[in-house]
């Protein structure tokens, strides 16, 4: 078990444009640091104070890396509905250039997400041009692929443009796509594909399996951090 009395949180305001701010969460790095940071996205339903997000960020940050999460601009306002992917795609960009400000410079700086924070992300680092911001890779948890019971409407187009390293947790259950699935869009010797047997979308696993759903949450977690000390070293 990790040992949680260290473990240090900072609240933070993230200027996006056009007036607006969206609140984050800096997870301090405990010691001994790994040297890597994570910008870490939310999904559509759930924000950054979801028990998803607050307890993947807080465990990381007890392995040593530190993790910045934030509310996208609809969450903040407490709507429904996602923003416009540009809107999303440019929060993340200034999430991305806070967290620079807040480590500095010549750090190993990753970005991912759960679920749509993770297509996000994926579609930042997309964008034609340099790889943005220095970043050195994605952490995908739970890529939705497609819409649950409709694998024709692919998430995919922007997928032959990654450049980075990307590290993606999937379940064998998932609805918006198995990990056979999503093999023949990530390609490349960067890409590392990892199942989580029997999880769902959030990696949960039946009581039938007979395992500890802390010990899973456990082994994606340490798996996270010895991929990002890899490709940051």
């Amino acid at each position: 078990m990790q040992n949680t009395s260290r473990l240090v949180t900072e609240q933070h305001l993230v200027e996006v444009g056009e007036g607006q701010a969206v609140g984050a969460i800096l997870y301090r790095a405990q010691e001994p640091t790994t040297g890597a940071h994570l910008v870490l996205a939310h999904g559509a339903g759930a924000g950054q104070t979801s028990a998803f997000i607050r307890d993947f960020a807080a465990a990381l940050a007890e392995r040593g890396v530190g993790v910045l999460t934030f509310n996208f601009p609809y969450m903040e306002a407490k709507r429904r509905l996602p923003d416009r992917p540009e809107i999303l795609e440019n929060c993340f960009r200034a999430t991305i250039d806070a967290m620079g400000k807040l480590i500095g410079a010549g750090s190993g700086l990753f970005i991912g997400g759960k679920s749509m924070g993770g297509r996000i992300a994926s579609q930042f680092a997309a964008r034609p041009g340099p790889v943005p911001l220095g970043l050195a890779g994605l952490v995908l948890l739970g890529y939705p692929l497609h819409p649950p019971g409709k694998p024709d409407q692919l998430r995919t187009g922007h997928l032959p443009q990654l450049k980075l390293p990307v590290l993606i947790f999937q379940g064998t259950r998932d609805v918006f796509g198995t990990p056979d699935e999503l093999r023949p869009w990530f390609t490349g010797p960067g890409v590392s594909i990892r199942p989580v047997e029997g999880g769902d979308h959030s990696f949960k696993i039946p009581k039938s399996r007979g395992r500890d759903q802390e010990e899973v949450f456990s082994e994606i977690q340490d798996g996270i951090r010895d991929w990002v000390v890899e490709v940051a070293h």
